[in-house]
């Protein structure tokens, strides 16, 4: 690929949620391999001259968040005022008008993450499709195959058309679903996207969607630095975040551990299953209610923004476990498994591609407690950790290392710029 490529990432956050974290670390790997990138975020949370922020002002900042609420508002008008389903989908009714900002303008490749909450409008997609630059567009999650909704779970009316939208608690065959689907499919027909699936799993969703019939449609995962994730000795790990040395430490972790789709209360049923006592370590944040429903001792970590010491708490712990109903490509799967840690999850997503059952972690069978806990005892019970550790190492190594994936992306550019 030409050196002097230029490339354009865009996101709504530079830190918040796994897209922007996945979003950045390829930042990051297409720098090292020379490609002349950059992204421009809705908000900007880091301090970094590769990202820029079109919050510019105060007053940029004030009528964001009009515009959030507004988008909020609409989608609370149509769902009957659910609020459990308020973030399940998004709208893009209302957004920022990019495409005259000279990190677009000067872009061979436009590179859209996760653009919801007010970043891009449908509209503002529609002018950067006409700017006649090709588009690339990693799902995250699937709002870019839908409708509405970020996952369709059992639905499969996005095959076709949406409609009756269960998130909007709809009984009507056209409704706020459809008419954002009809828009979706005004843009899409003639344009010049491709469509890359972080997961195998992902990317057979997007196959299935009306919306991108006769579209590019891959699967290329998100990178990690290994340089940063990798093994450290136990002990010193667990010394630094104040862990107890002679415990079976499980690390458990989400944003928002309460979460229905992280399916805590699986995890919660697993753990008086286990044959041998553990300490649950928990990434996130623990409300005190959830400590009387946990059977074992608990070890809350919060929010942790410093990059070493989650690196620590991988190497302080004997396995993570994540007890997600559906999920894309688990940053914290892949983190994990760059420290040498073997994780168990659900056959769910794209979480079966990642763990090899039975070699570096255990799948277990979707919704089972417990299958679950057989699959933790498996881990905790493995004869030869170091087996369990290179397997996990040898994963990464081979299929998410910056360059990898990097060059995956590379390769794309390329041919979609007929280079």
């Amino acid at each position: 690929m030409e050196q002097e490529m230029k490339v354009v990432l865009l996101n709504t956050y530079s830190r918040t949620g796994g897209a922007a974290v996945a979003a950045v670390r390829l930042l990051r790997a297409l720098q090292k391999q020379g490609v002349s990138v950059q992204m421009c975020v809705l908000h900007k949370e880091r301090g970094d001259k590769l990202i820029e922020s079109v919050e510019k002002s105060h007053c940029a900042r004030f009528l964001n968040r009009i515009r959030f609420y507004w988008e909020r508002m609409v989608i609370f008008l149509h769902n009957h005022f659910n609020r459990s389903q308020l973030f399940r989908v998004s709208i893009a009714n209302t957004g920022i008008d990019i495409s005259g900002m000279p990190c677009v303008k000067e872009a061979d490749v436009i590179h859209l993450h996760w653009i919801n909450q007010g970043f891009l409008s449908l509209t503002d997609i529609k002018r950067l499709v006409a700017l006649g630059k090709p588009i690339v567009w990693t799902m995250h999650d699937m709002w870019p195959c839908t409708g509405i909704c970020h996952h369709a779970r059992d639905c499969q009316s996005f095959h076709q058309l949406c409609g009756a939208c269960f998130y909007l608690d709809s009984h009507a065959a056209y409704d706020l679903s459809t008419r954002v689907y009809r828009k979706k499919q005004e843009i899409y027909e003639g344009a010049d996207i491709s469509f890359v699936g972080c997961s195998k799993w992902i990317a057979s969703l997007g196959r299935k969607s009306a919306l991108l019939r006769g579209k590019r449609v891959l699967d290329i995962p998100n990178p990690i630095d290994r340089s940063l994730f990798q093994p450290a000795d136990k002990k010193e790990s667990r010394e630094i975040l104040s862990l107890p040395r002679d415990k079976k430490l499980v690390l458990f972790g989400a944003l928002n551990v309460t979460d229905e789709r992280k399916g805590v209360g699986y995890l919660f049923k697993a753990l008086p299953l286990l044959d041998q006592s553990v300490e649950l370590v928990v990434f996130g944040q623990v409300k005190s209610d959830i400590r009387r429903l946990v059977p074992v001792p608990i070890h809350s970590l919060g929010y942790l923004s410093d990059e070493k010491k989650i690196v620590s708490l991988y190497n302080a712990v004997d396995l993570f476990v994540t007890s997600s109903l559906d999920d894309n490509l688990p940053n914290m799967i892949m983190e994990a498994m760059a420290c040498g840690t073997p994780c168990v999850g659900f056959r769910t997503g794209g979480i079966p591609e990642m763990i090899d059952h039975l070699v570096n972690g255990y799948v277990a069978e979707y919704a089972d407690e417990a299958d679950l806990a057989k699959g933790i005892e498996w881990v905790l019970g493995h004869p030869d950790k170091k087996e369990l550790s290179d397997a996990c190492l040898a994963k990464v190594r081979r299929c998410y290392a910056e360059d990898v994936v990097a060059k995956q992306y590379m390769n794309l550019y390329g041919e979609i710029c007929h280079h």
